[in-house]
């Protein structure tokens, strides 16, 4: 697939190579250096540099032997208690090759490990602390259990900052031979959400059309609505101009291919640059809020969408 093959290409070797996480990589340079370290729990969102740092803790203590004292699983494919009786156990149980004392079994995903799965995984991890150290890594820590999460130390990352997804546009740029103008850098930013993997797609799939990647190519390849398209309909909105923002909204929904949810999302982003009230903007997000509860439950997109629309222009005066 080709969306594979840049973040297996740009994945990091060493820390320096990891963006945006000074503090945690701070403290896990620490572990290293010592030759030891507790068990790990990584928390935070997709995209941002926990599966990297799992194994670049690996490579940096083991060295060249790093893929026999390394055992990665993800937890979202490989979910019951038998992976942890069978697979994990019999990966532990053995010593580890070279100077340090114990091997690493990192655990992706974890959060979609069953809880039968978690409770047997919290003994192996009591029972195996002499050979092995477990890195887990999961999108919401209130998924593992506490007994899990107490006999770890928790990292939790955060998304990358705008100076950070400038840099690795600008590395990809020089190695690519690609041209990013400004405006295209800060439509990256806009359409990543600090994902630095959803970031590397983006760009590798408008890069296979042009080597100068203007910011047209990314809205219209990362499925985002250009946010001065978005805030003019909901202008229309807030001028009580109903007819016009709803047929702006539903233009944009179709020109870009957004689902109701796509929309709804990128609305919420935008009520906050609006010159209105703010105590408009918090009742019309919390208004986004109940609408976004009805298109999961299977109401209507369109509709909800025009009930939204009215809302705005019922409530601004």
């Amino acid at each position: 697939m080709i969306n594979s093959l840049w973040t297996e290409k740009y994945r990091p070797e060493k820390f320096s190579d990891i963006k945006g996480q000074k503090d945690i990589i701070k403290r896990v340079k620490a572990f290293v250096k010592m030759g030891n370290m507790p068990h790990q729990l990584y928390v935070g969102p997709a995209g941002i540099g926990k599966s990297s740092l799992a194994l670049v803790v690996a490579k940096q203590l083991f060295g060249d032997s790093w893929k026999s004292n390394f055992l990665e699983l993800n937890a979202s494919d490989e979910r019951g208690i038998d992976v942890v009786r069978v697979k994990v156990k019999d990966f532990a149980r053995t010593k580890a090759l070279g100077d340090v004392p114990f091997k690493i079994i990192f655990l992706d995903e974890c959060d979609a490990l069953t809880k039968e799965a978690q409770q047997a995984l919290r003994r192996t991890m009591e029972n195996y602390t002499s050979t092995c150290r477990f890195v887990l890594s999961c999108n919401y820590s209130s998924k593992i259990i506490d007994p899990i999460q107490s006999r770890c130390a928790v990292f939790r990352f955060k998304p990358l900052d705008k100076k950070d997804i400038f840099s690795i546009i600008e590395k990809i740029e020089k190695e690519e031979g690609l041209k990013v103008s400004d405006e295209a850098k800060e439509a990256l930013f806009i359409a990543s959400r600090g994902d630095c993997r959803r970031l590397e797609n983006i760009l590798q799939s408008v890069s296979a059309f042009s080597k100068e990647i203007s910011e047209e190519d990314v809205y219209s390849l990362a499925a985002v609505v250009k946010p001065k398209e978005l805030n003019e309909s909901l202008n229309f909105a807030v001028k009580h101009e109903f007819v016009k923002a709803r047929d702006s909204m539903f233009k944009i929904m179709l020109n870009y291919g957004l689902s109701g949810l796509d929309m709804i999302k990128q609305i919420q982003r935008e009520i906050l640059k609006l010159d209105i009230d703010d105590r408009d903007k918090v009742r019309i997000i919390d208004k986004c809020g109940e609408i976004e509860f009805r298109m999961v439950e299977g109401s209507d997109s369109f509709i909800q969408l025009e009930a939204l629309i009215a809302y705005i222009s019922y409530l601004v005066k």
